[in-house]
């Protein structure tokens, strides 16, 4: 999930080594060096995604490779994520948004909102889900994006956004994520935890 940017508290300096081990984190630190190596501010350097989103992150690593049975499909998908996220965080904490694209950031926060308490009814109240009703909503968060980062990013972060969104919208990944035998029960449950805390500390 990409949502205008929470302020992280503290990351560990590299990306931890295994052969299964993937850390939103610790990626999001290298990306942000590398994206604001010319900017000298300790302010913005510490627009990372929260501790709370990072674990949301991780438990969508694991079930993006459970899906896709691949680790480095995987793991393109997370770094994708985490780039747009923290390029539109950029944006936003530097006041880039003109008042036009200001009003597309409200329309994607309620969109994002409306979304994540969709994710959420869905785990809690069983046999609601529907995945062709996600699997819209993300579609719409995805063309809010594109929108919004239009005049600002590139073709290829424009890629980027649709891999994610095009991967998280499907159809298939969603049915696998909310099956109740499936194995993916348990990192449902943890995702949702965390964006109820999201909902509830009014960042979503």
């Amino acid at each position: 999930m990409i949502h205008p940017p929470p302020v992280t508290s503290q990351v560990s300096a590299s990306v931890r080594s295994g052969p299964d081990v993937f850390s939103s984190k610790n990626f999001a630190l290298q990306a942000q060096k590398k994206i604001l190596s010319k900017i000298a501010s300790k302010t913005v350097a510490n627009m990372l995604i929260d501790d709370t989103s990072s674990e949301i992150f991780d438990e969508l690593y694991k079930v993006t490779r459970e899906h896709t049975h691949s680790k480095k499909e995987a793991h393109k998908i997370m770094k994708d994520l985490i780039k747009v996220a923290i390029k539109i965080g950029i944006l936003y904490r530097n006041n880039q948004f003109s008042q036009e694209e200001v009003v597309i950031v409200e329309k994607f926060r309620k969109k994002l909102n409306q979304t994540a308490m969709t994710i959420v009814s869905f785990y809690e109240v069983e046999y609601t889900f529907d995945r062709n009703v996600l699997s819209t909503l993300l579609h719409e968060c995805k063309e809010l994006v594109h929108e919004l980062v239009q005049r600002h990013l590139t073709p290829r972060t424009h890629g980027r956004i649709n891999h994610v969104f095009n991967h998280f919208a499907d159809v298939e990944f969603l049915s696998t994520l909310y099956s109740l035998d499936g194995d993916c029960r348990p990192n449902l449950k943890r995702i949702c935890e965390g964006i109820n805390k999201l909902l509830d500390e009014k960042v979503l």
